[in-house]
């Protein structure tokens, strides 16, 4: 039977890498995939999944009001062989949304991947995140690290100058220039570098 599985991890943890890596092996063995991106992810441009270390691949981008149900059930009557639903950036999806890729799994028997954030710089859960961690079948943690070499659980915001940021709107697009991943120590403690130059901001503190 099919599941809904989330990958999740803090930034920098190779999710992307291995989303598109799961889409290359269904399509390597003749079976057909749909992937997914939020439209308002353009680092790159908008449909496109690109990875950190130069993979790539289309994809549609999904707005807050796309509906998955709707799209899949037409997309699956002109691909016969359409074995896997994969999305990016999946903190970024609604708790209608997820409610809607459930419904896929359960009656058209298609797994879907979901890979994306547990928490947003300040430690709170994504909307898209909280829903797939109470609903999904397999919960799977992709492991990156910390300055220290301890496990990072936390994305942190940074300013200009590499100090940590405590306010803001809670979805900003952004890559290594913006967002780095501590342990939980760390994170409590603003040190976003092992040499301890870098301390929480003073206007956001």
């Amino acid at each position: 039977m099919a599941k809904l599985f989330f990958y999740y991890s803090a930034m920098n943890a190779g999710k992307t890498t291995s989303l598109l890596q799961s889409s290359y092996n269904y399509q390597e063995r003749g079976m057909s995939t749909l992937t997914f991106t939020p439209d308002f992810d353009n680092r790159y441009e908008a449909g496109k999944i690109a990875s950190r270390i130069g993979l790539q691949c289309e994809a549609y981008a999904f707005s807050r009001e796309f509906n998955f149900y709707d799209y899949i059930a037409h997309q699956k009557k002109t691909m016969p062989n359409l074995k896997c639903v994969l999305i990016d950036e999946a903190q970024f999806l609604t708790k209608t949304q997820v409610q809607q890729l459930c419904q896929v799994i359960d009656e058209f028997n298609l797994p879907v991947l979901c890979y994306g954030l547990r928490t947003d710089f300040l430690g709170e859960l994504f909307e898209g995140s909280r829903y797939l961690l109470g609903w999904a079948d397999e919960l799977i943690e992709l492991k990156t690290i910390c300055h220290c070499g301890r496990k990072a659980t936390m994305n942190t915001r940074v300013n200009e100058q590499g100090q940590m940021l405590k306010e803001g709107a809670q979805v900003e697009i952004g890559g290594n220039d913006r967002y780095i991943s501590l342990c939980r120590k760390h994170f409590s403690e603003g040190l976003t570098y092992p040499d301890g130059k870098c301390v929480i901001d003073v206007k956001a503190a």
